[in-house]
């Protein structure tokens, strides 16, 4: 079942993978005074004019976590959490 959030979060670690390029991903969150760390995920790119906002699906092998960040990845929104 999903229960959405949709709330800022702060990604605090990243990872980087080579597969056609690098591409990062969020390898640790922290939300509600606790710390996440994810073992793999997926990414989506979304391109809306000049635009580009990435979606992550993403485990910590217990629960999926769906977030959204904008181009510079500087800001992150915590869109959802699947158990």
């Amino acid at each position: 079942m999903s229960q959405p959030i949709n709330k800022k979060v702060a990604i605090t670690a990243m990872s980087f993978r080579q597969k056609n390029g690098l591409e990062s991903f969020p390898k640790r969150m922290e939300y509600a005074g606790g710390s996440y760390t994810f073992l793999d995920g997926l990414q989506c790119l979304i391109k809306k004019g000049g635009e580009v906002t990435r979606i992550f699906t993403m485990t910590d092998g217990e629960r999926e976590y769906k977030l959204k960040s904008n181009s510079a990845q500087d800001e992150w929104l915590l869109v959802a959490i699947r158990s």
